[in-house]
């Protein structure tokens, strides 16, 4: 295994998705990640209970990390939170944009406390701006984007199916984080990084922006169809079953006109020569491949794409992906200590996959990090006797 981060201290007050994405992929590559909750707890953890009683999206995002509650609302625990800080690495937190210098927990000061100390804040909108002080949830943010315009089919603007935006999010913190921590080790002080759902989401939009700009193209939902490359999509078998094919460039188009469709005449037909003519007669096009296509089974479909080595994937379903050939899995460890298997982290490292199993129960390591940070340290006692003795 590859600890990277061993010895690095992150303190999350973190809720949700975002956050938690960040801190539990600095956690998998050995950081040690205090996570503050609330009384009641983070609110993922009741976002459902299929998990063996706890919720899918904590399983997946907090492992490896242990569990403090705090009151932030009480004087001596936001003391605790101060004191961890002042020997922490990185603090990450997702409270709406004011509430730490509410709570007389200014970033600012912190890393005046504690000078290498990494802050970040992942909020809706940013911590500027006329949007900044908005409620803001993946879906919300999928719409004010202009992503869900991108996803709409027949019934209209559509979710993508996983909460896209807060891993935009969250990724994006990861990456700043590990590019901050670069930097501490050259200048040996630490930084803030800004980091919101709407803007993540907004630098993977750029394409259809620019298209939209710079070439009067309004992109327009086309379901499994994409937008400006043909045939792209998905096509139905005489089993009823779909497969996805994806044409990236006039040789692969003529190779699978000639071996896939058995039909080289469309190959160099005016209407279809190049992409360009091919996303215009769109309609046209997808009709005879669809008649095509319609002739043979899905496992006839797919081997004559593999045989002309042309790129396709099948429309899968859960019960697909649950018994996929490529899936990768982990083992974790539920919080009430059941064991489970997930698919695991995408990126491998000489092989091995970097996973922490234990997912913690609410305030589980409450004690031992109260014991450990919950008075001032010696110094700060002595400065406060002196304030106090001034006076």
């Amino acid at each position: 295994m590859i600890q990277p981060l061993a010895g690095t201290l992150v303190v999350a007050v973190e809720q949700a998705v975002a956050a938690p994405y960040c801190s539990g992929r600095l956690a998998a590559a050995g950081a040690r990640v205090i996570k503050v909750e609330r009384p009641d707890g983070d609110f993922a953890r009741r976002y459902d209970d299929y998990v063996l009683g706890d919720s899918s999206y904590f399983v997946w995002l907090n492992r490896g990390k242990e569990s403090i509650c705090l009151d932030l609302k009480k004087p001596d625990d936001v003391e605790v939170l101060r004191s961890i800080a002042r020997t922490a690495d990185i603090l990450i937190q997702n409270l709406i944009p004011g509430a730490m210098e509410r709570l007389g927990l200014a970033l600012c000061d912190l890393r005046e406390e504690n000078e290498k100390l990494i802050t970040v804040s992942i909020s809706g909108y940013g911590a500027e701006g006329n949007l900044s002080h908005l409620k803001a949830y993946d879906l919300l943010v999928q719409a004010e984007s202009g992503l869900s315009s991108l996803t709409a089919n027949a019934a209209g603007p559509a979710r993508v199916g996983v909460s896209i935006c807060d891993i935009a999010a969250g990724m994006t913190a990861y990456q700043a984080v590990l590019e901050a921590l670069l930097q501490r080790s050259i200048t040996g002080k630490g930084m803030h990084i800004d980091v919101s759902l709407f803007h993540a989401t907004a630098d993977w939009m750029n394409v259809p922006l620019l298209q939209y700009v710079y070439g009067g193209k309004n992109p327009e939902g086309t379901g499994l169809a994409h937008p400006t490359i043909a045939p792209y999509g998905a096509f139905s078998c005489s089993d009823g079953r779909q497969v996805l094919i994806s044409i990236q460039n006039e040789r692969e188009w003529k190779v699978f006109s000639e071996r896939v469709l058995e039909r080289p005449d469309i190959a160099v037909e005016i209407r279809f020569a190049s992409n360009t003519s091919r996303v215009e007669n769109r309609a046209e096009l997808d009709a005879i491949i669809k008649n095509i296509f319609g002739r043979f089974d899905r496992d006839e479909a797919i081997r004559r794409l593999e045989a002309a080595q042309v790129a396709y994937g099948r429309i899968s379903t859960m019960d697909d992906l649950a018994d996929h050939p490529q899936n990768r899995y982990v083992d974790a460890v539920t919080s009430t200590g059941q064991s489970i298997c997930m698919l695991s982290p995408g990126a491998s490292f000489n092989g091995l996959t970097n996973v922490k199993k234990d997912v913690p129960a609410l305030g589980a390591d409450t004690d031992s990090i109260l014991a450990e940070f919950g008075s001032a340290p010696p110094e700060m006692e002595r400065k406060s006797a002196r304030i106090g003795n001034n006076q």
